[in-house]
């Protein structure tokens, strides 16, 4: 009997956690659930060979034929090492497509080339995390486990966007275009049938049944009003201060705009709505026109000026009402900051929820006293670096409400002192 693919110190818990880690960050949809059904399946039936392991990863992760390929890079990568399998289908001198090796057990290779990999029918499963390698070492299982389960993209998600090189960047906004950001609900006018008593009645419904006995209401119906999402906003200072980190946020909010269907608007020394221009599907597409349509990139901060014009044309006439409303600005503004003080309070009386990204928060010493920054802090309800891809998960926490993202009361204070 073949030895079991899942050595005795990795548990189907972690290896299943671990590989849908991998896979989500790739960016297929995977879900928490199905990670607890793969950890099910491999403790009720432990595969014993590393095709019996594809097929039962594969049946629970892979729903549409067109994650199949980006699924075998994944499992290719975590338990072989290998290069992407799909950018060699269709040529008869590749080697075999994952899952579709024999079954029949060969030899070893001891002298495996280094290039490009030769057409191996019968080659052995590969060693997974927590077994020994091919020279006999082994730092134990859960190094190995580690090792074998990151991202090949781990070490950009630490790693500050201005520190970034041009390639870096370029990856690093596909992962950031597919990042879904969630807003808190509200209660809608639009109602749906409800089976309680304790929802509102439904008089329009009940007094048409009555019509059909009569006249006489024998059955009351109730009604429930819906739940719909508020409406995201998003504000990006484009000048010379923010120019590291402008690509990132800009595909930031074609993603919002193309997924969400967020309003977005670029900002220096006026105000732009590039909405229309960012919600195409296609990434450079989007940001090509967006690049067009404004057209005071890596000017100066005119910030008062931006959201009082926003407030006039958009915001009361409905935009920022009930909104949540992310500003993505270092504060280096040329207005006076009693300026930037009124126009907060007048857009602090419209939103729900305004969150103020600052890249430069993360700094050693940081102290939000700039002029446009200090007065603009005490009408935030969050306020939080996203200076990082990790740093981003903040942002995402503060758009939805979560109360681990909010502004510490110390701070607020702090700021309202003169």
């Amino acid at each position: 009997m073949a030895d079991r693919v899942l050595a005795p110190g990795i548990e189907s818990a972690a290896l299943a956690a671990g590989f849908s880690t991998a896979l989500h960050r790739a960016g297929l949809p995977v879900s928490p659930d199905r990670a607890a059904r793969l950890a099910e399946a491999l403790r009720l039936v432990p595969p014993t060979d590393r095709a019996a392991l594809y097929w039962a990863c594969r049946i629970v992760f892979v729903s549409q034929q067109q994650y199949l390929a980006r699924f075998d890079a994944v499992f290719s990568a975590v338990f072989d090492g290998r290069l992407d399998p799909a950018e060699s289908r269709g040529d008869p001198n590749a080697p075999p497509a994952i899952g579709s090796e024999t079954h029949t057990k060969a030899a070893p290779s001891t002298n495996r080339p280094t290039g490009a990999p030769e057409p191996q029918p019968d080659r052995p499963p590969a060693p997974l995390p927590g077994s020994d390698s091919a020279d006999g070492e082994n730092d134990g299982p859960e190094r190995d486990a580690i090792l074998a389960l990151a991202s090949p993209d781990e070490h950009l998600h630490d790693m500050a966007f201005a520190d970034l090189n041009p390639e870096e960047l370029a990856r690093l906004q596909q992962l950031i275009a597919r990042i879904v950001l969630s807003t808190p609900t509200r209660l809608s006018r639009r109602t749906h049938p409800s089976p309680h008593s304790r929802d509102r009645l439904d008089v329009a419904r009940t007094v048409r049944a009555a019509q059909r006995t009569g006249g006489d209401p024998i059955t009351l119906y109730y009604a429930r009003r819906r739940p719909r999402p508020r409406r995201l906003v998003l504000l990006c200072d484009v000048s010379g201060s923010m120019e590291p980190y402008t690509r990132v946020y800009l595909s930031l909010l074609q993603g919002a705009a193309s997924g969400a269907r967020a309003e977005a608007f670029v900002f220096s020394t006026r105000l732009t709505r590039l909405t229309r221009q960012l919600a195409l599907h296609n990434p450079d597409q989007a940001l090509a026109q967006a690049a067009v349509t404004a057209t005071d990139w890596a000017g100066g901060t005119r910030l008062a000026a931006s959201i009082r014009r926003f407030i006039d044309d958009f915001g009361r006439r409905g935009l920022a009402r009930g909104a949540v409303i992310v500003v993505f600005s270092d504060g280096w503004a040329e207005d006076d900051p009693a300026d930037v003080d009124a126009q907060m309070a007048r857009l602090r009386r419209l939103a729900h929820r305004i969150v103020w990204v600052n890249p430069r928060k993360i700094a050693a010493g940081y102290r939000p006293l700039v002029g446009g920054m200090a007065a603009a802090l005490p009408y935030c309800d969050a306020f939080v670096s996203g200076h990082s891809y990790a740093a981003l998960t903040e942002v995402a926490a503060a758009i939805r409400g979560d109360p681990s993202a909010s502004i510490r009361p110390s701070v607020t204070i702090q700021q309202r002192t003169p």
